[in-house]
């Protein structure tokens, strides 16, 4: 994140959406967070506990895979875990409802196709 001490979830979301500028990175958090609540329900559903670390070691993996190696940024998750937690679960929900792009908008002024 940046070095700026966001006080309120309202003040983090611009900055999470910042940390995610790629297109890329955005896809890896969605495929993580999508197949990491998979996962999950499948450990439930079979009732195999050994698939919950494994249920976030894909979303949590996948996603830091984006911020390593795509964004070259820390993730949000160090700092902020629980409104990190919460940004992830929003940004997807916004990306599967095809709101994403105006909310990159709105708060980047950018073409979230081509990162900031």
């Amino acid at each position: 994140m940046s070095p700026e001490r966001p006080r309120t979830y309202g003040e983090f979301w611009p900055l999470y959406l910042r940390e995610h500028s790629r297109p890329a990175t955005r896809a890896l958090h969605v495929a993580g967070t999508l197949g990491g609540l998979g996962l999950l329900l499948l450990a439930l559903y079979l009732k195999v506990g050994w698939l919950v670390p494994g249920a976030l070691v894909f979303a949590y993996g996948l996603a830091w895979i984006g911020h390593f190696c795509i964004e070259r940024n820390r993730p949000a998750t160090f700092r902020h875990p629980l409104w990190s937690l919460r940004a992830d679960f929003h940004m997807v929900a916004l990306a599967l409802f095809g709101r994403l792009e105006p909310e990159l908008r709105r708060h980047l002024g950018a073409d979230p196709g081509n990162p900031i």
